[in-house]
């Protein structure tokens, strides 16, 4: 589940392994290139960390980055 704080949509994933979590990076990257919101995330070994709010708006959450969380979190069942 996302967590609104400090004006920033936030979730962290767990995957098996290292490839898995790339792997689902680049998912992601390439759905936020289509919506021309780029996210603020980590990754360690097998965990990705993302942070989303929009630039443009000064650093809130919008309609925007709902869209794009919920896109991500439909990238995890496909």
């Amino acid at each position: 589940m996302w967590q609104e704080t400090d004006n920033k949509l936030y979730k962290k994933f767990r995957f098996n392994n290292f490839s898995e979590a790339f792997a689902f990076m680049a998912r992601v990257a390439l759905e936020a290139e289509k919506a021309d919101h780029h996210p603020t995330w980590t990754n360690v070994y097998n965990t990705v960390e993302i942070w989303l709010s929009t630039h443009d708006a000064g650093d809130i959450v919008t309609d925007k980055d709902r869209k794009l969380a919920e896109k991500i979190d439909s990238l995890l069942l496909s």
